[in-house]
Order: C-alpha cells, then structure tokens, then sequence
C-alpha cells in the first residue's frame, strides 16, 4: 500500500502512542468512554474522507478562487460536497460534549484528526476550523440561550461561525476599531461598521452563519478597554429556532490572496442599510457576557485558532515534504560524486547528499512542529481534565508561555519546508505542474493571520516571559530540565547538555533585556527572542523523540534519530549567534532614522 503524501500516519501513531501516551487519558471520566481503538478508527475515518472528498479538489479550489456574483460568495461545489461529508461523519461535533451530541475526544485527538484536513486541504477545512472555534467561545462565554439557540446548530454542521475582528482602518490594532454597538429596548444592539479579512464571510454552504463581532458601546471606556463581544447571524432566528429575516450583514467584497483561496476572504459592512430588520437600520446583535470585554472573550478564540494555525503551517510543510520525498526517490537526475563512466545509469536524486540535506531539513521541521502542536494540544487536556488543580494550573502557565512559540515557529519553519520542496523538484518546482508550489502560497499566509508573528513575538518577551515574576519562563526551563535528565548516560547526552547551556543562555538573556529599564530597546529585539526560543522548545521536544525511540531500530525509528542529530548539530546552533545578538543590545533599528529607509 503505498503511504500518503497528505500526512504519515506512521509519524501520527509515534506521537500519540509511543510518546504523549495518549490512550492514558482514557483513565479520566471525560475519556472514559474511548480506548485507543476508538482514537484510531476516528484517526483512520479522517484520513479517508481527507483523501477521498477534500486532497481531490484542493488544486481546483485555488485555480477558481471564490466569486461575487450578485452579491454572493461562489465556490466551486466540491467545496460544499467534501463539508457534507465530514459533517455527516460527525467529525464537527468530535471534541464537544456529548450533550451536544459530541464525542468528547481529547483535544489531542482532535488535533491529529484536523490535521488530516489541513494538510489535504487548508482552504476547505478553514470552515469548520473557524465555526469550532466559534463554538467553543459560546459554550465558555454565551448564555444557555444562546448556546441552545447558535451553538447547536454549528456543532450539527447546519450553520457555519466567523470572528470579525480586524478592520479595513485597524488592521492588527484593535484598539481603534471605529464598529458601534447602540443598546436598543429589546435587549438587542444595533452594530455599524465595517470588518475586514473575515475568513468564511459570507459563502452558500450552510443555512446560516454566525458572526462573532467586536464592536464598542457608545459611551465605554476609551481604547481596547472598550470593547464589546456580539452574535451577528447572516440570518435573524426566530424563538422556535427556525430562521428570519435577513440581517442587515452585507458582502461588500472579496479579497484575492496569494494562497488560501478556498476560502472566501470578505470586507462585511454591518447597518449600511441594505436590509433594515424590523424596519430599523444596524444590524441585529446579541451581546455575549458582559459589557467591555469582548476582547477577553475573544481571546478564549483567537489562542485556540493560535495553536491551529501553528499546526496548518506545520501540515502544509509536512505535505510538501512528503511530495518532495517521493520525488527524489523516483526522479533520476545525474550521477554520484567520484562516479567516472558517463554512460552509467543516473541515480534518483535522493542519492545527492545536498538533496538528502533539503530532506531532512524538512522532515526536522515537518516533525517537529508536529510534536510541537500535539503537544500543546495535550497541555489543553491537562488544563481542563487533570486530576489536581496544581496539575491544571502548571498546564495552564506552560501552555500560555508556548502559545505564541506554537503559532509562530511553524509559521516561520512549516513554508520553510516548503521552500526546500520546491528546491527538491527543481524547475519543476516553480510550475503549476507539482503541487508544492501551492502549498508555499497557501502557507506564506500563516505567519500573517491570527495575529502576525511580529506580535507573538512582542506577546512572548513582553508578557509571557516576564509574567508573574518570569513563573511561565522557569516552569519551562524545569520542564525542559526534566527532559534533559532523562538523557544523562544516553546517546543524547550531549545534546542535553547543549540544551541545558540554550536554557541558561534563554534567562540571562532575558534578564539582559528587560535589565535596560528601556523596553523600547528590549522590544525591538522581540522577533530575534522569539526565533530563538522557538529553536531552544523545538530541540527539547526532538530530544523527547529521541529518547521515546530508544530500544526501537527500525527505519522509521531511526529517521527519527537522524532528525533529532540534525536538528541538534545543525540547527539549535543558530541560537547561539542570536543570543549574542540579544546580549549585545545592538541599537542599529532604533537609531535608524525612517528617512534612511
């Protein structure tokens, strides 16, 4: 049978199994229902259905992008026929309660299951990625009403959810969305305005949509403290449930993107008068929780949607990797070095060290950001399902520390990957012919959405690090330390040790920064910090591979080994060079005057 090129479910059944031991999760109420078997056939179920109704139609979606046509968003109608299929597996409703009628996976599972459809493709899968997220704020913030009256219907896969944050003037700043909320006599708002870069904004594919929108209530507090949370249907609902009126919710426009073009990317105009339900302009809003804090609740979504972007770029990556892959080992291109008859056969590429370089390069990323985001998602499991509330608290302070690490490291390294695919095909690369030009283009807008990686880097050095007196920072490099214990007497053991010094390095480095007293100084060295970090966290967890392969000397084993010592000897190097650089408190971009630019 031949493997996929969509994902390794080999890799998959390492990770889960052999290293995060998922099946121990079983032992707690939540899982209690579920075994390994349960996990794997959901495991098998999504790679079928990613194979099968979304990898076929990836291609055409990007070659025909989404199209206003009467004030409507068309997509290709595999689209719609590949999300039919994966609601009516209920895999929608996979990580919800079964109240809802889920079937509470751990959300590590979850994660692996997504993959599958992130990696098939990412434009399709945006979807239900984004009404999950949408549903899982309600359930942690909403009313029972709401939650009955919105959060069912998405989990059922009949309406599909949005957040609506940024807009046209704003962008990332959210402090200056201009979007009003008035009070009305009903209990209801009123919300004007406009919002930009709406993922899922408008489309055909389901009955309704819900729109999750920050607006500001006239008369709150000035800048971000002001800022409200509100459910805005494409469709008003009536109480029996059944749909309404239009609400004043209007396509204004769709925007092109270099990738990522099975997904419609709208500019929304609220109260513009197009629809006035009711007989009044503004569109209809519901407020969710309390007034003036919506970016609170927001966040619930935005660092959930963090760690999944993180893993979409690691996907893409992996996906590229594996096509590259399997073309090195069929692709014959010239001889080896040192070969003296020219008339000798040429050889499959993959028998050139520098190709074998790209590889592992590649794979080293691929899977180490694989681990990296299922890791993370295990932490969400401790946080909510642990035993003891110290064992929840410590997930909780080590899974915020990372949060920004796992959204931008695969962001920076998962089109890397790509990049280095291209590279293996050559020529053939750069054309539409092979698919891993699109994977580049679908992946180069990760590092950009959910918030760029410029401010993950100003969350990680700015907060996370420095939070509650740098707790979030030592638990990390104790974790980390347990790690490296382990390793003494190993193989590893040098490695650990060059881990060790990156973690010490990590500290000071950090006490360096914040020392100045100047956090403009201190900030602009944020991305360098991050980079940094980001190649410290992912080397702790290729040494937490390693050490789970020990005793096993298969070859997939053993390309596991091989990963680990590239990325030990070639690349958690790096940081070294770039800790030097934080050290020194180089002044070179904030004394360069903008008219030298």
């Amino acid at each position: 049978m031949r493997s996929s090129l969509i994902l390794s479910r080999r890799d998959l059944d390492f990770l889960l199994h052999e290293w995060l031991d998922v099946e121990d999760l079983v032992k707690r109420p939540r899982y209690a229902e579920h075994s390994r078997e349960t996990f794997d056939a959901v495991l098998d179920l999504a790679e079928q259905i990613a194979t099968e109704h979304f990898a076929p139609h990836n291609r055409k979606a990007d070659e025909n992008e989404p199209r206003m046509v009467d004030g409507k968003a068309v997509l290709v109608p595999e689209v719609k026929q590949a999300l039919d299929v994966f609601v009516e597996a209920g895999l929608m409703a996979g990580e919800f309660d079964e109240e809802y009628g889920g079937m509470q996976l751990p959300h590590v599972v979850g994660q692996a299951v997504f993959a599958w459809f992130k990696a098939a493709n990412v434009g399709t899968s945006a979807y239900p990625f984004l009404t999950m997220g949408n549903a899982r704020l309600l359930l942690a913030h909403g009313s029972k009403e709401q939650v009955d009256t919105y959060v069912r219907p998405e989990i059922e896969g009949r309406w599909f959810g949005t957040m609506a944050l940024s807009e046209p003037q704003a962008g990332s700043s959210l402090a200056d969305i201009t979007t009003r909320a008035v009070p009305q006599d009903d209990g209801t708002y009123r919300l004007t305005g406009n919002k930009m870069w709406i993922s899922g904004g408008d489309h055909e594919l389901t009955e309704n949509i819900v729109h999750l929108v920050l607006a500001k209530i006239p008369g709150g507090p000035p800048g971000v403290k002001g800022i409200s949370l509100f459910i805005v249907p494409k469709f008003l609902v009536d109480p029996d449930g059944s749909l309404g009126e239009r609400n004043d919710v209007v396509l204004a426009g769709l925007n092109h993107k270099m990738g990522y073009r099975g997904t419609t990317n709208t500019l929304l105009n609220f109260g513009e008068g197009v629809h006035t339900p009711g007989g009044r302009p503004g569109a209809v809003g519901h407020l969710v929780g309390e007034p003036h804090r919506g970016l609170t609740y927001m966040f619930h979504m935005m660092n959930e949607a963090r760690i999944g972007v993180g893993m979409g770029a690691t996907v893409l990556g992996y996906t590229g990797y594996l096509h590259a892959l399997e073309y090195a080992r069929t692709r014959t291109q010239g001889r080896r070095a040192g070969a003296k008859d020219p008339d000798s056969p040429p050889v499959p590429i993959i028998e050139h060290p520098d190709v074998r370089r790209m590889l592992l390069a590649a794979k080293s990323y691929a899977e180490g950001g694989l681990a990296l985001g299922l890791y993370c998602a295990r932490l969400v499991d401790e946080e909510q399902t642990a035993e003891t509330e110290e064992e929840r608290a410590r997930a909780h302070l080590l899974l915020d520390t990372l949060t920004p690490i796992a959204k931008a490291w695969p962001s920076q390294w998962g089109p890397v990957a790509d990049d280095l695919a291209i590279q293996v095909h050559g020529g053939y690369g750069y054309t539409r012919d092979y698919p891993v030009e699109q994977f580049y283009r679908d992946n180069r807008l990760n590092p950009i959405h959910e918030g760029t990686n410029g401010i993950q880097a100003l969350d990680l050095l700015g907060r996370k690090v420095v939070a509650q007196g740098g707790a979030g920072l030592r638990l990390l490099g104790e974790t980390i330390g347990a790690t490296t214990a382990r390793a003494a007497g190993t193989q590893w053991a040098a490695f650990a040790a060059d881990l060790d010094a990156a973690v010490a390095r990590t500290s000071s480095v950090t006490t360096t920064l914040w020392g100045t007293g100047d956090p403009d100084l201190a900030l602009a060295n944020a991305s360098v910090y991050l980079e940094a970090v980001g190649h410290l966290v992912v080397a702790w967890l290729w040494l937490e591979q390693a050490l789970a392969c020990e005793g096993s000397t298969d070859a997939f084993h053993e390309g596991k080994r091989a990963a680990a010592r590239y990325f030990w000897r070639w690349e958690l190097p790096r940081t070294r060079a770039q800790f030097d650089l934080l050290e020194s408190l180089d002044r070179t971009v904030l004394d360069t005057d903008e008219a030298w630019l």
